[in-house]
């Protein structure tokens, strides 16, 4: 097998691997792209600023997350449809950030349930909750997570009306899958990908198995799905939930500072500036472009992560520099699923830490938690 070097060999080996489908799922962005492609191109964008002469030979990456000790201030985002990427693919990337002692973060609109997870791992992982239009299903849901000891709760706020992902409709993506011939071809050459999904422990959203009996059936349960994205939410439902959950909450889908000064406002422990992986309003600016000016405005008062096209090592440096104190990745670790599930996982984390470790180093900073600006270079400041 053909060297991993970054995380890029685990996209094309994923991209190889796993139902044409499913990859564009993970891999496309809403409309034409615009906003996926910036957050990558954006942050590519800011350029190190090299130091020498420092002494660096001994340097920490570990950190903490809502007070909780990581070994470096990255966690798994939140992800629907993990498990058909690998099968089991939540437990398995559950269990893969408990070993490597960083969160995961369950998705609502998972394969594998709470419950599953739960029973797979040893420490708690956080859960992340959309509100429905049935509240009474979304109490139910946040219930479920108390139950299971989850230590955070996050609630996306961007998710009001779904955006258009052209690959998805073209791919046939639905539940159940619209299965055409092109399908049928592409699943016949990964055969290893199919026995995978079809060996998991479940085939449908784990989380929403009792809508699934109600429904009676696959295709009336996507549609109570496509039913519940709830345009009306507001800052009322924010209140609600924070009531119902008594442990740490984060807001994420944060992009602007009048939304972050809401959401520091409304009692949530952290915001993660995030604008979901340019899947929802296309045209919006990168994540990494928003964050300074939103950590300028409330980062003393509340904690902020940020999410959207972290790739490497060197991205969780730049978005530390610009103020966030620590990053969530989700394309990334999913790509390391498709490519080897568990292990694939790991190489994924164990890339992004030897890369922030040497970035580090090259920018004279010892300490993680000491990043700032300074590691940025600037065209405009004179060399000191």
């Amino acid at each position: 097998m053909q060297a991993i070097t970054h995380v890029g060999d685990l996209r094309a080996m994923a991209k190889r691997r796993v139902a044409r489908a499913i990859f564009d799922y993970v891999d496309s962005g809403s409309y034409d792209e615009v906003t996926l492609h910036a957050n990558s191109n954006d942050l590519a964008a800011l350029r190190l600023r090299q130091r020498v002469m420092v002494d660096v030979s001994s340097r920490n990456l570990a950190s903490t997350m809502l007070g909780q000790r990581v070994s470096m201030p990255v966690g798994l985002a939140p992800t629907g449809l993990t498990g058909i990427m690998h099968g089991d693919g939540e437990i398995l990337a559950a269990r893969a950030a408990e070993r490597a002692g960083v969160p995961f973060c369950l998705s609502t609109m998972s394969i594998c349930s709470i419950e599953d997870v739960r029973d797979a791992v040893t420490q708690p992982f956080w859960f992340q909750l959309y509100v429905m239009r049935d509240r009474a299903f979304s109490q139910s849901l946040i219930e479920r997570a108390i139950a299971a000891n989850c230590s955070a709760l996050v609630l996306t706020l961007d998710l009001q009306i779904q955006g258009q992902r052209h690959r998805d409709i073209k791919n046939g993506l639905a539940v159940p899958p619209r299965l055409t011939l092109a399908n049928a071809l592409d699943i016949a050459t990964k055969p290893s990908w199919a026995w995978g999904v079809m060996m998991g422990k479940r085939k449908s959203f784990g989380n929403l198995e009792t809508q699934l009996a109600k429904a009676g059936n696959l295709k009336t349960l996507s549609e109570w799905i496509a039913g519940q994205f709830d345009p009306s939410l507001n800052w009322n439902d924010v209140a609600w939930v924070r009531r119902l959950w008594p442990g740490k909450l984060i807001l994420k889908g944060v992009l602007n500072v009048d939304d972050a000064r809401h959401a520091a406002d409304s009692g949530a422990d952290a915001i993660v500036v995030s604008n979901h992986g340019g899947r929802q309003l296309d045209g919006a600016p990168s994540s990494i472009a928003a964050l300074p000016s939103i950590a300028a405005a409330v980062g003393d008062c509340v904690e902020i992560m940020f999410d959207g096209g972290i790739r490497s090592g060197q991205d969780v440096l730049r978005a530390l520099a610009l103020g966030a104190k620590s990053c969530l990745i989700g394309r990334a670790f999913l790509y390391g699923l498709g490519a080897l599930g568990e292990a694939g996982v790991t190489a994924t984390l164990d890339i992004i830490r030897k890369e922030l470790d040497v970035a580090m180093a090259l920018t004279g900073t010892r300490d993680v938690r000491d990043v700032t600006g300074d590691v940025l270079w600037n065209d405009t400041r004179t060399a000191a």
